[in-house]
């Protein structure tokens, strides 16, 4: 276990709010291992960046030594989280929980260590509980507290209906904590209220009351709006290689250091030292390039992280291509050679005639590797591989 200092420090990292901070430096300095939790309803299997926050804390979390608690909700799944929302859910399946849970687990796994990782479904216990343990939890809150929630109070106000079951997610996700004995439960922001119910239900059945840590919200690649696919604004854990480095070497520079943050594993002291690089001068798309691959790494393994640069529209490096070089076949039927700066205007890989002769000019086309210039003839019945320009390449093959 490393000095109390230095771990609150990276577990305080990104976060909203700690509550309480004393609490959790306590018993990070007791040196035993900590249960930490967080539950994952399982509505949505379709993840992108901004789910994996929370996953990324708990790594840290386990690289301190303690214990991880992924929790499945495919209890409270049925009942529907009503966080947020200003009408009924409607309860899903015991299929369709199954199913997103099951793609839950495959995608965790890409942060979290397997082997340092406790998956559980609070349908374990919450099946086995009888009428009378339900209604002494229900009797843990009120009709009142219950209203202090922003988004039951709307509702209550707005004169739309509130189902009681709804009342009961709190008080069922606050259980799970007294179930699992957690020392720690991750939220987002949003979760606030239930994350502090689970410390009032946990004092009830005599447990030393769990320390709360809420997280941002992750800001989409726009650095406006939080992450969504609706927006478009997201990175999509499943994306291709090459399309994950695309939007992140583009997003805004003031956006990296927030996604450093919240989603790399890096420590305080290596993020400090690129903080430092760019003000001395660095360019922060190389530093977008080192998050790029730490998280393109995560996700579909170092191999794809060291080429997933090699994407059309990328600058690469001296000698190399592009993995998905596009391929373009032109005609100049009856000629046995075609100039230049006609087969780059046809191709597409100059604007125009303008732009062709400009690029030719100033060197900046190579054919098999070779700068070529202004007057050059290429012979029909063949392919050459043609850059035009810094990230402009294809595979042009000549009729």
């Amino acid at each position: 276990m490393t000095d109390v200092a230095g771990a609150l420090a990276l577990l305080k990292r990104g976060t909203h709010e700690i509550l309480l901070e004393d609490e959790l430096a306590k018993k990070l300095a007791s040196g035993r291992k900590l249960r930490i939790k967080a539950g994952f309803d399982p509505t949505a299997p379709d993840l992108h960046l901004g789910h994996s926050v929370l996953l990324t804390k708990m790594r840290q979390f386990q690289d301190l030594g303690h214990e991880v608690i992924f929790l499945i909700g495919d209890f409270t799944g049925r009942i529907g989280d009503p966080t947020g929302k200003n009408v009924t859910r409607k309860p899903l399946t015991e299929e369709e929980v199954k199913a997103n849970a099951q793609t839950y687990k495959e995608q965790v796994f890409k942060i979290l260590d397997p082997e340092k990782t406790e998956v559980r479904f609070n349908a374990e216990w919450f099946s086995a509980m009888s009428a009378a343990d339900m209604i002494e939890l229900a009797g843990q809150s009120t009709v009142a507290r219950m209203l202090e929630r922003d988004d039951f109070d709307k509702r209550y106000r707005a004169g739309q209906p509130i189902s009681l079951h709804e009342f009961l997610y709190p008080l069922v996700q606050g259980y799970d904590s007294v179930a699992l004995e957690a020392d720690v439960e991750l939220g987002g922001t949003d979760q606030k209220f239930n994350l502090l119910m689970g410390r009032e239900i946990q004092k009830h059945f005599g447990q030393a009351p769990q320390v709360v840590i809420t997280m941002p919200l992750l800001e989409g690649l726009d650095g406006v709006q939080k992450m969504s696919k609706s927006l478009g604004n997201y990175v999509g854990v499943d994306e291709a290689p090459g399309a994950m480095f695309n939007k992140l070497v583009s997003m805004p520079d003031s956006l990296m250091w927030r996604y450093f943050e919240l989603l790399s594993l890096k420590p305080n002291e290596e993020i400090e030292a690129l903080r430092r690089d760019v003000e001395a001068g660095a360019n922060p798309r190389d530093i977008k390039m080192l998050l790029a691959r730490e998280l393109i790494g995560r996700y579909h393994g170092e191999e794809a992280a060291a080429n997933a640069h090699r994407s059309a529209g990328n600058q690469l490096a001296e000698g190399e291509l592009p993995e998905d070089l596009p391929e373009i076949e032109i005609s100049f039927e009856g000629s046995a050679q075609a100039p230049i700066a006609a087969v780059l205007n046809r191709s597409g890989l100059a604007s125009n005639s303008a732009q062709a002769k400009d690029m030719l000019g100033n060197g900046r086309v190579k054919v098999d590797g070779d700068v070529v210039q202004r007057d050059h003839m290429l012979d029909t019945g063949r392919c050459y591989v043609i850059q035009a320009g810094k990230k402009r390449y294809a595979r042009v093959t000549i009729a």
